[in-house]
C-alpha cells in the first residue's frame, strides 16, 4: 500500500483553453490529498496530469481537443537550428549585454502567440488551468491517514528535499564572436572549394564532429567578464519563503495580464498558491534518487538580482514533468520560453548521470487539432502516449498525417496490443479505500461491512483509469 489518498470525481464538463468553446472540454477529475511521486509517475504514464492537487485525464475519444500525453528521451536530445539561435542570442546578451530588437524570423515568444506555420515557435509546457469542479473535497487529516497507511508496510526513510542552488556544470567558456570581415571574392571561395575536395576528407570530418557543441557547452558560458550573470536556484515547492516571495508574485501577474490577458482581480495569492505552489506530492530523498530528492520544485532564473522567470517542474522516478513555465514579458526577446525547456532538459541530462532512469522530459500534451499547440512536437526525440494500450510511440509524419485525418487516434496499429496494466472487474475486491481516518481497507471488506455491493460501476471506472497498480495501492476516499 503507498500512502497516496485519492477522490474520484467521476466525469467533468468545462470550458476548453484551446479552441475556447463552452463546455467542450470533456474529462476526468480527482482531487489528491496525497501521491507518492512513484504513484504519480504511473498515472502522467496512463494520461493523467496534475494542476495544482486537481488531477484530470481528457476524455480523448469525446473532448473538442484530444490530448495526447507527449515527452522527449533528454539523453538523445537533438539542438535545432532554432534551438542554437536563441542560445547563441541569450550567450550575447550575457557576454555584452547586446539586445536583439526581436526574435529571428521561425522564433515565436510564448505558446499562445506560437505559430506552427512558421515551423519554430517558442517552447514551453504550460497548460490552460483546468476549469476546477464545484465540489469540495471530501476534510481529510492527511498526516493521520498517511501514519494509518504506512503502519501496514515497512517504513522507508524519506526527507524533506531542501532548498537548493542549481550548480553551473562545466567549464566557463564565451559564445564564438562576431565576425565582420568582408565576404571573400569569388576567386578565393573556389580556391577554398577545391582544396576542400582535394584535402583529407577524414579530417574534415573529424574536425566537423569536434566542434558540434552540445547542449551542456552552450549552457555553461558564465563568465566574471560578462557584463549580465543569469543564476537558476532550485527551491522545493513546499518553502513558501522563496515560492510565494514578492518577487515571485509580482512576476507571475505580470505574466498573466500581459501574456494571457488575465483579470488581475482573480491574481491573488491563494490562486496563485493553489495553482504552482501546492502539491499533493510527497517529498521523498530515497538513497538511490537525484540529490534534491522527488518532488515538486521551482527553478527559480535570476539575471543579476532580478527574478526573470520561473519553471514549475515535478521530479519523478522517470523524469522531470513541466508543470508551468512564467516569465518577464519585458526579456520576451531572450525567447525565455524556449530557453526554459533546454534548460529543463539540461537538468534531465544531469539527473540521469546518477539516475539513469530518470531521462525523460515530460511536456504535458500534445493537441494536433490545435496547430498553436503543436510546437511541443519539435523537439526531437518525442514520443506519444497511446490512449489506448497505454505504449509510447516515436511521433513521426506518418502519424501527423493520421492526426490529420481524423483528431482521435489509437496510435498502436497493432489491434493485438493491450493494456497490460488493465484493470477488470475481478480485480474490484483488491481496490484500497479509505472508510473514515481510523480505517482503510479493501473493496472486499468494505463490502463485508456494507452487507451489500456498494459503488460497483463507479469503483470499476475509476480502477480502469488509474490501472490496476495504483487502484491496489492508492486509498480510494469513500
Amino acid at each position: 500500500m503507498s500512502g497516496s489518498i485519492v477522490q474520484y470525481y467521476g466525469s467533468q464538463q468545462s470550458k476548453c483553453g484551446y479552441c475556447a468553446g463552452a463546455n467542450c472540454s470533456l474529462s476526468h477529475g480527482m482531487h489528491a490529498y496525497r501521491l507518492d511521486c512513484k504513484d504519480y509517475q504511473d498515472l502522467i504514464d496512463r494520461g493523467w496530469r496534475r494542476c495544482g492537487n486537481y488531477c484530470y485525464k481528457l476524455r480523448n475519444q469525446e473532448t473538442c481537443c484530444p490530448c495526447y500525453t507527449i515527452k522527449c528521451n533528454g539523453l538523445e536530445f537533438k539542438l535545432s537550428k532554432s534551438n542554437k539561435r536563441i542560445l547563441r542570442r541569450i550567450n550575447r546578451f550575457l557576454r555584452d549585454g547586446r539586445r536583439d530588437s526581436k526574435p529571428e524570423a521561425g522564433e515565436g515568444d510564448g505558446e499562445a502567440d506560437a505559430d506552427d506555420a512558421i515551423g519554430a515557435p517558442e517552447v514551453t509546457a504550460s497548460e490552460p488551468q483546468p476549469q476546477l469542479p464545484d465540489k469540495s473535497p471530501t476534510v481529510i487529516n492527511v498526516d493521520h491517514v498517511a501514519s494509518l497507511a504506512t503502519a501496514q508496510k515497512k517504513p522507508t526513510k524519506q526527507a524533506t528535499a531542501p532548498a537548493v542552488e542549481a550548480p553551473t556544470l562545466g567549464s566557463n567558456k564565451s559564445a564564438a564572436p562576431i565576425s565582420n570581415k568582408p565576404c571573400k571574392k569569388a576567386k578565393q571561395m573556389r580556391l577554398d572549394r577545391r582544396r576542400a575536395k582535394l584535402g583529407d576528407s577524414a579530417s574534415i570530418s573529424t574536425k566537423s564532429v569536434s566542434q558540434e557543441k552540445t547542449l551542456r557547452d552552450f549552457l555553461n558560458t558564465d563568465s566574471e567578464t560578462n557584463k549580465h550573470r543569469l543564476k537558476i536556484v532550485l527551491v522545493a515547492s513546499s518553502d513558501t519563503e522563496h515560492t510565494c516571495a514578492d518577487a515571485v508574485i509580482a512576476l507571475y501577474r505580470k505574466y498573466q495580464i500581459t501574456v494571457h490577458n488575465d483579470n488581475p482581480a482573480r491574481l491573488t495569492l491563494a490562486s496563485m498558491q493553489r495553482f504552482l505552489v501546492k502539491s499533493p506530492l510527497k517529498n521523498e530523498k530515497p538513497r538511490d534518487g537525484p540529490e534534491m530528492g522527488y518532488g515538486s520544485f521551482h527553478q527559480q532564473y535570476w539575471l543579476d538580482d532580478k527574478l526573470i522567470a520561473v519553471g514549475v517542474i515535478d521530479i519523478l522516478p522517470g523524469c522531470v514533468s513541466s508543470v508551468y513555465f512564467f516569465y518577464d514579458p519585458d526579456y520576451s526577446f531572450l525567447s525565455l520560453g524556449t530557453y526554459g525547456s533546454l534548460r529543463e532538459i539540461e537538468l534531465v541530462q544531469s539527473l540521469a548521470e546518477n539516475v539513469p532512469s530518470l531521462k525523460y522530459y515530460y511536456m504535458g500534451f500534445y493537441i494536433h487539432s490545435c496547430p498553436k499547440m503543436r510546437y511541443k512536437g519539435k523537439l526531437s526525440p518525442s514520443y506519444l502516449l497511446c490512449p489506448e494500450t497505454y505504449e509510447w510511440l516515436p511521433l513521426t509524419d506518418v502519424i501527423r498525417a493520421k492526426l490529420d485525418e481524423h483528431k482521435y487516434q489509437r496510435l498502436n496499429e497493432d489491434p493485438a496490443a493491450r493494456d497490460v496494466n488493465e484493470f477488470l472487474k475481478e480485480h474490484l475486491d483488491e481496490v484500497m479505500m479509505l472508510l473514515d481516518a481510523k480505517t482503510c481497507t479493501n473493496y472486499r471488506h468494505y463490502r463485508q461491512l456494507r452487507g451489500a455491493v456498494c459503488d460497483v460501476d463507479t469503483i470499476i471506472e475509476y480502477g480502469k483509469l488509474v490501472g490496476k497498480a495504483c487502484a491496489c495501492r492508492m486509498l480510494y476516499v469513500k
